[in-house]
């Protein structure tokens, strides 16, 4: 609830118990005991103000506070009844609890203390029904203070409801902000990749097309790494460096066959962690001697990066054939 809301809501409640307060006290006859009409006036306004401005930082009543409410609806309509004579219990000023109470129950549900909320209504109903009869306390107020809880308790689910909703949407926009901008941001890397590979590439398939292929032996062998290179960059452009560009080079220059996947396996590691990855990369990929060569970085609970090597330059489904298998661990090992 927020606080010009709250403000409003406590300004109208201390308002109706001032005028429950001066209703009581306009005695159009003089009570018996005028001193339990006094008292009963007395524990009323400290309950109902206790309950309205106690703790006000708090959406939810002290317990102490809903205790003291519960005992106030079970005092007042005594003292008030016993203050007055018989014929006198049903005059507009001898009936001011019914509303009084009612209010109080109001500020009970309103501040989260449902159940004393309602024993505070079965109080009254109680009460007036024993002291008045529940025919004639129905038609001097009791039946307002029933609709009044039974809003008030509509109302409070209502607007918790919203603010949940509120809340919902919030994280929803949150997350949808969110995630625009982590597109954004891999949009304009995919761009800076593109660049930077078309950058490498871009000399040699400008070579290409002006010679129309005719291509030596050494103008073949750099288109051949510059088409690995550009693909490198767009399949897996987190899992490079220089140095494991290099040692890309390295192998495939030597013959090798080097595929590069990025699944997203760097997904959730800090940017120092990955750089070591990448050097521990490098390094197996330039010890290695395989003739095919599978790197992969898939999402994984464990593992960040895989290096399969193969002793054949095409994929075979025989286990024998593979003379390398690296994995890289997410979390770097304790020492």
């Amino acid at each position: 609830m927020n606080r010009t809301v709250r403000s409003v809501a406590t300004s109208l409640a201390v308002g109706f118990a001032l005028y429950f307060a001066a209703r009581a006290i306009w005695w159009i006859e003089q009570p018996t005991a005028p001193l339990l009409m006094i008292v009963a006036i007395g524990i009323y306004l400290v309950a109902v103000n206790i309950a309205i401005l106690g703790d006000a930082t708090s959406v939810r009543m002290p317990l102490w506070s809903a205790v003291l409410a519960l005992l106030a609806s079970a005092l007042i309509p005594a003292l008030v009844t016993f203050s007055l004579e018989p014929a006198d219990r049903t005059a507009p000023f001898a009936t001011w609890y019914i509303g009084g109470l009612g209010l109080l129950g109001v500020v009970c549900i309103v501040r989260r203390r449902f159940l004393i909320g309602w024993l505070t209504l079965a109080v009254l109903v109680a009460a007036s029904s024993a002291y008045l009869g529940i025919g004639v306390a129905l038609t001097l107020g009791l039946v307002g203070s029933i609709m009044w809880i039974v809003v008030a308790r509509l109302l409070v689910m209502f607007w918790d409801r919203a603010v949940r909703d509120t809340e919902r949407l919030a994280e929803i926009q949150q997350a949808v902000s969110a995630w625009h901008a982590t597109q954004s941001v891999r949009q304009r890397e995919r761009r800076l990749r593109t660049q930077f590979a078309l950058a490498v590439a871009g000399p040699v398939l400008g070579r290409v097309v002006a010679s129309r292929g005719a291509l030596d032996d050494s103008e073949r062998l750099e288109a051949r790494l510059a088409e690995g290179r550009l693909r490198d960059e767009l399949r897996g452009a987190d899992l490079l460096n220089d140095a494991v560009r290099n040692a890309i080079d390295a192998a495939r220059l030597r013959g090798a066959v080097v595929t590069v996947f990025d699944e997203g396996g760097f997904d959730g590691i800090d940017e120092a962690r990955r750089s070591e990855i990448r050097d521990e990369l490098a390094s197996v990929l330039m010890q290695a001697q395989s003739a095919r060569l599978i790197i992969r970085s898939a999402r994984d609970a464990r593992v960040a990066v895989t290096v399969v090597g193969r002793a054949g330059t095409r994929a075979s489904g025989d286990d024998d054939a593979v003379d390398l298998w690296h994995e890289i661990a997410r979390e770097a090992e304790a020492v």
